[in-house]
């Protein structure tokens, strides 16, 4: 039975989200109809809502989503009425790259998570005004922007009764994605030595990830000094104002040529160039920022060559949710991922604001309550 509940839609590419009821459809049997408590702001929900990632008007947003599980389909068996869940990307859970735990590679990740409709081509949501207009829903199997959200099972991850479901609502993306490219793309060893560019919340969860490596060093990068100072505090051994000469800097700090690993978290390619040449012999730097499709970058082939540098995609860390998010949690409670540090917690009414403050880089990490 369909029933109606509040969401955040996108009126306009570029234009303004506005709190609008919708009509959610009837459930189908891989998804489970979560009442969400929280849901993170990440850049992705803004990159999409400025046309610079594929969405459409009319879109709700959202993939940082925590909630409780009111109902589920019939095809649906890792979760049941009442508990709580951290919702993840979706996939298709049935290719090879799927079925060998690598499900952020899934041969149809772009449609699933970017597509806007379920795998079937429904909508999950539909507006009230227009005969019931179909919307672009199911972002990331989710649209956990709304109170309530028709999920897809692939997104599902049960977590403790006593779980904190707005702090760890940011796990489902942003964190997993910092994290997962130092601990499962770029395997850091101990004792070596690692830049990050970019020191937002994915950023920051990759150096807290490099700290949890044993890395002797670990460089931050950014242009606001606020955020290299709370790096510092998390694990950053050096911090590198981004307004400078970034690559001269990491290589007087790891000489003679620069760091054995890199991650870029700004997703801006004049950076991702500087990263990839502050690389040392035989380093390796992942992208986890998103430029946006058609984005190209200039490498010197040659002492790309003979330094036998690597540059590696890193998509949501490549984790396994289901397996990395309680991980993750395990960390928190260790006092080794302490995401109080990065969160700060709005009202859903006060969106406007905790969008414009995620955008300006007043909040690291901006999540929505919608209790």
């Amino acid at each position: 039975m369909s029933r109606t509940t509040t969401a955040l839609v996108l009126t306009a590419i570029k234009g303004p989200l506005e709190l609008r009821e919708v009509h959610l459809d009837s459930i189908r049997p891989d998804e489970a109809l979560v009442e969400i408590h929280a849901s993170g702001i990440c850049h992705t929900d803004i990159s999409c809502a400025n046309g610079i990632l594929p969405c459409a008007p009319g879109a709700v947003l959202g993939h940082e989503g925590a909630g409780i599980v009111l109902e589920t389909g019939s095809a649906v068996t890792t979760v049941s009425k009442g508990d709580k869940v951290l919702l993840s990307f979706s996939h298709c859970e049935s290719c090879a790259l799927c079925t060998s735990g690598h499900p952020a590679y899934c041969h149809d990740f772009n449609v699933r998570n970017f597509g806007g409709k379920r795998p079937d081509g429904t909508s999950a949501l539909l507006l009230d005004d227009a005969g019931k207009t179909p919307m672009f829903s199911s972002f990331f199997g989710q649209s956990s922007f709304a109170r309530h959200a028709l999920v897809h099972r692939s997104s599902l991850v049960k977590v403790p009764p006593h779980t904190d479901l707005a702090l760890f609502a940011p796990l489902g993306c942003g964190v997993q994605t910092g994290a997962g490219a130092v601990l499962n793309v770029l395997d850091v060893r101990e004792g070596s030595t690692l830049a990050v560019f970019g020191v937002g919340s994915v950023g920051m969860s990759a150096v807290m990830a490099g700290k949890l490596r044993k890395a002797r060093t670990i460089i931050a990068v950014d242009v606001q000094p606020g955020r290299l100072e709370l790096a510092k505090s998390l694990g950053a051994t050096h911090a590198v104002l981004g307004s400078g000469d970034v690559v001269a800097e990491i290589r007087k700090i790891c000489p003679p040529v620069g760091v054995d690993f890199a991650v870029d978290c700004t997703g801006i390619t004049a950076v991702i160039g500087s990263m990839v040449e502050a690389l040392g012999t035989r380093g390796r730097a992942a992208t986890a920022g998103a430029p946006g499709f058609g984005s190209r970058v200039s490498l010197d082939v040659m002492d790309h060559l003979t330094y036998g540098k690597e540059y590696v995609g890193c998509c949501e860390g490549d984790s396994l949710p289901s397996e990395f998010i309680p991980y993750l949690i395990e960390l928190h409670a260790k006092g080794q991922l302490p995401l109080e540090k990065l969160i700060t917690f709005y009202d859903v009414k006060d969106y406007e604001k905790a969008i414009r403050d995620s955008e300006t880089g007043v909040t690291l990490k901006a999540v929505l309550k919608w209790e």
